[in-house]
């Protein structure tokens, strides 16, 4: 007997769970219950795929079964099995990277439950709720030696060899006081038909029925064995037949989740390719959304047979959140995981699926507008939660782009709430001819959406009443300039669509001033002249220029990017990233000559006081932006110098 320590992480999260989490114990038998049937699934693909395993003796079924004396709970399979590897690999450890963030997120949530276990993925540690001790039997398909994985749930584990006649998986729950009240016939019957009724094995449940005799005294008992769930592809019902709880129930047990979906949409394709597919949109988004090894949400089928649910080109990266099914009558049953990333019938399935999806959240946008208080809090929370990977699919997927950018969304200085390119465009003045925005870098930059509407770049744009979108996450430093331009066509006056196209124009950009209509003072200029060289003296390499500011009416300075050089949010990013030579990027310091900071160097040849007011206006126009300065204690020194005098 083989004695392991948990991974640490592994420690605090059965701590976690065992302790403090989850008030909707039951959950733990939908998780074992979608644990057996995902490796039904994974040995009938390879009985079918794979000759090695086409004579395996397979007849798919869970079986469970309890006893109330010994206070157990038993749940079998006959699926894929697991081998002394497997199970220290799966039992052992969490592997998925953010599992720290995980585990503060459950610290966090203490309490609050529900939704934890699916959303993080660790269904088989719930069992812990309901049990003290767990033996999990398993054999691997094509091996000859079985093994037995046994915890208290509390610092480690201990595997050895075991006996079992087949392949599968047998796990047995030494059950708690509290955790007694699932060892009987109808606990295990109602959470299976509330939770795994369409889980496509069938699922037996073992039990003592007492016998009577005729004047109604006991006689005995006999033990039976009944199927519980239906077993029937929900996907493949027609429309008309399937409620909405239906619906709930098949995506709590697809997606591992105890909430119900925002939306879900069934569709039935019939034509050149035949398929059908059923896809859900989770209300919060999935915990590794941000994860560059996050698991897909999309299983594929072949003829209801099981292919694969880890392939990540079933879905393009930016619709990665999406959870479902897809099955197809014209794959081969065969088909290899590798050839799918070539296969024409799949791509043809994707390609129509996106903009099947697209679509409907359109249509969720439009019921937005023109709906129930329910609809607008639909959109809402798919906004809240969705906005940013859809936006990745505007960098991403150049054919859905226009469909994209009618349905990201972004924060507006005239607006409350979330508004569309669209909408900006319907309140534009009749002589503006472009959509003006600001970006940041995200709130990991330090530049979040409060920063960006103090900063003193939309001083003008206020005075002038023009619209500015508040773009805040890092992606929109990104994605943004690579659009150029927004498109949209409308009918026309003729009854043929006309189009039209709006320039995107930054305003921290150097030049985005000359499109405010200020006209340039000479006289201005000619004054703050020998203010600006002194500055441009004292600043030295850290600036790539200096200059008199149009668009600045209360702020003595602000920073702006050259056309040519990425933003200084966005050079902080690539640097974070590895990419040094963003190291040299330097950003162009405009001065309000009108401010009394400024205007009051004139007459001053102080070189050292010019020096520190020079610093000082640039440091505090970098942290304005949200910007770490690389020399704060100097920005202090000079700051304290010149309050001094």
């Amino acid at each position: 007997m083989a004695q392991h320590q948990f991974q640490t992480e592994v420690s605090r999260l059965l701590h976690l769970i065992i302790h403090s989490l989850y008030s909707n114990r039951e959950i733990f038998l939908r998780e074992l219950v979608s644990n057996a049937s995902d490796a039904l699934d994974k040995l009938k693909y390879l009985t079918v795929a794979d000759d090695a395993y086409k004579s395996v003796n397979f007849d798919p079924r869970i079986d469970i079964s309890f006893n109330k004396d010994a206070k157990t709970l038993t749940i079998s399979d006959n699926g894929i099995g697991m081998n002394e590897a497997d199970l220290i690999e799966s039992l052992g450890t969490i592997a998925r990277s953010g599992t720290r963030a995980f585990l503060e997120k459950l610290a966090e949530d203490a309490k609050k439950d529900s939704n934890l276990i699916g959303q993080f993925g660790v269904g088989f540690y719930s069992a812990f709720m309901v049990a003290d001790k767990i033996e999990v039997v398993s054999r691997k398909a094509n091996e000859d030696v079985s093994w037995k994985w046994s915890s208290d749930g509390k610092d480690s584990f201990e595997i050895e060899r075991a006996e079992r006649d087949s392949q599968g998986t047998t796990v047995i729950l030494y059950l708690t006081e509290e955790g007694t009240e699932y060892a009987n016939r109808w606990s295990i019957e109602d959470i299976i038909k509330r939770y795994s009724n369409h889980v496509a094995f069938p699922i037996y449940l073992t039990y003592d029925e007492k016998e009577w005799d005729d004047k109604g005294n006991e006689k005995g008992s006999k033990t039976k064995t009944d199927r519980i769930n239906s077993g029937t592809a929900l996907w493949r019902k027609a429309k008309t037949e399937l409620k909405e709880e239906d619906y709930n129930e098949f995506y709590k047990q697809l997606g591992h989740d105890s909430d119900v979906p925002l939306h879900y949409i069934h569709t039935k394709a019939e034509g050149t390719l035949e398929y059908t597919t059923l896809f859900y949109i989770p209300k919060k988004a999935p915990f590794d959304l941000y994860n560059v090894d996050y698991k897909p949400g999309v299983k594929l089928y072949v003829k209801r047979v099981f292919i694969t649910d880890d392939d990540k080109e079933l879905m393009p990266t930016y619709l990665r959140f999406v959870r479902g099914v897809i099955d197809s009558e014209d794959l081969p049953l065969n088909v290899s995981r590798e050839i799918l990333q070539q296969n024409k019938i799949l791509l043809n399935i994707k390609n129509a699926s996106v903009k099947k999806l697209l679509s409907e959240f359109k249509q969720m946008a439009d019921n937005a507008v023109s709906g129930s208080d329910e609809a607008k809090e639909k959109w809402e929370t798919f906004i809240e939660q969705f906005n940013r990977p859809l936006k990745e699919g505007l960098y991403q997927d150049f054919s859905n782009r226009e469909a994209l950018q009618e349905l990201v969304r972004f924060k507006s200085t005239t607006v409350e709430g979330w508004t569309s390119f669209a909408d900006y465009v319907s309140r534009m003045k009749n002589d503006q001819k472009n959509i003006y925005y600001i970006t940041g870098g995200g709130v990991s930059s330090g530049c979040d959406e409060k920063t960006l509407r103090a900063s003193p770049l939309l001083e003008a744009y206020r005075v002038k009443e023009i619209e500015v979108l508040i773009m805040a996450d890092d992606i929109d430093d990104i994605v943004i300039p690579t659009l150029h331009s927004y498109r949209k066509e409308t009918p026309g006056a003729d009854g043929k669509t006309e189009s039209q196209s709006w320039e995107l124009k930054a305003v921290n950009r150097a030049g985005a001033d000359e499109e405010l209509g200020e006209k340039k003072d000479k006289t201005a200029e000619k004054e703050a002249k020998p203010v600006i060289e002194k500055l441009k003296k004292a600043l030295g390499d850290r600036v790539k220029d200096v200059k008199l500011s149009r668009r600045l009416h209360d702020s003595p300075s602000c920073i702006v990017a050259d056309e040519n050089d990425p933003s200084m949010q966005m050079a902080q990013m690539l640097k974070a990233m590895g990419q040094t030579a963003m190291t040299d990027v330097k950003p162009i310091l405009e001065v309000n000559g009108e401010h009394p900071i400024v205007t009051g160097l004139k007459d001053v040849d102080d070189e050292e006081r010019i020096a520190d007011v020079a610093g000082v206006l640039l440091d505090q126009a970098l942290l304005v932006e949200g910007i770490k300065l690389n020399d704060p204690a100097n920005f202090v020194k000079r700051l304290n110098r010149l309050l001094s005098k």
